[in-house]
């Protein structure tokens, strides 16, 4: 598939300053302190519940931050992303699984593409009866929302059981970093709001994972070509403002590094090519998905993705 455009200079204010960027950041940040707010001010309910949009909202900007945005300093671009609103994934782990996601010629092979939905059919066959039926249900859009966050979370912490997982020192500091600045912002979070963690953790960073993994819940497809695995989501604008325009996928995937802000007019520019380029690989919108697929299941968790593909290329393995 050929890149898509640009849908402005590089000479561009916004390309020179990334105020879009900055302006999203303090977005973020204020929206999440406001809601936090209004819960000490009795509006828990509500608040709880635009807390969870806002943690997912962090989400995605923590994705623009993994691909040099607002700055292409990368350790002030990881300072602006440490904090842990959504609770569960160090920044530093989520930047180095998704880099490798971006080696396009592994998408969907299960075990090489750290986010691949699929397990080879053997693998699934093995599973016992109660997982088969999880992974299954994994593949409905409530299932994404409600079981996807616990799989999630089960397989970020199952590797540190092993001892010669903390051999890293790289881990071992990502870990504590992580660990610490999660206990101080949930004591301030109680001490100013009288939110208890377990309310946190439970009634906002949980559900947060559901609203984020629904992004990616028909992102990739097993195809023989690369480029046929990336769909194109053409969402309503509240989905392409949680998301970060990040559901014209196929753009993203041709030109990682294009800002947020300039994806929808490099693909409405090109449109036509960049869906012929995914071989059709086409959603109209995130809705569709919901109704179709709320207890159907859009595929199969078990498939051939590399006899689809052929030879899987070597994987890179991560020393840190």
């Amino acid at each position: 598939m050929n890149s898509a455009p640009s849908d402005i200079s590089q000479s561009s204010i916004a390309m020179r300053t990334e105020w879009p960027t900055w302006l999203l950041i303090a977005a973020i940040y204020g929206s999440w302190l406001a809601a936090l707010v209004w819960y000490a001010h009795g509006a828990s309910l509500g608040a709880v519940a635009a807390l969870v949009v806002i943690a997912a909202w962090y989400m995605s900007l923590q994705h623009e931050l993994v691909h040099n945005h607002p700055t292409r300093h990368a350790a002030l671009n990881r300072a602006l992303g440490l904090l842990p609103i959504a609770v569960w994934y160090p920044f530093d782990i989520y930047r180095r699984s998704h880099l490798a996601h971006h080696r396009d010629e592994l998408l969907t092979y299960p075990g090489q593409d750290p986010e691949s939905n699929y397990l080879d059919p053997a693998d699934f066959a093995q599973r016992s009866a109660l997982l088969r039926v999880l992974l299954l249900v994994q593949r409905t859009t409530l299932g994404r929302f409600f079981v996807t966050p616990a799989f999630g979370i089960f397989y970020l912490l199952w590797p540190l059981r092993k001892a010669s997982y903390w051999r890293s020192p790289k881990l071992r500091w990502t870990w504590v970093q992580h660990l610490a600045l999660l206990v101080m912002m949930l004591w301030a979070i109680q001490a100013a709001t009288d939110m208890s963690p377990w309310t946190y953790v439970l009634g906002v960073s949980y559900p947060c994972l559901g609203l984020a993994f629904m992004r990616s819940f028909y992102e990739h497809r097993p195809a023989a070509l690369p480029a046929h695995r990336i769909v194109v989501n053409e969402a309503a604008w509240p989905w392409r403002l949680l998301y970060l325009n990040n559901n014209y996928h196929a753009v993203h995937h041709a030109q990682p590094n294009l800002p947020w802000y300039a994806i929808p007019k490099a693909y409405w520019a090109q449109r036509d090519a960049i869906v012929a380029g995914t071989g059709g690989f086409l959603v109209p919108g995130y809705g569709d998905l919901f109704v179709r697929h709320a207890f159907s299941p859009i595929d199969h968790p078990a498939q051939a993705t590399h006899l689809a593909a052929g030879p899987a290329p070597a994987a890179v393995t991560d020393t840190t």
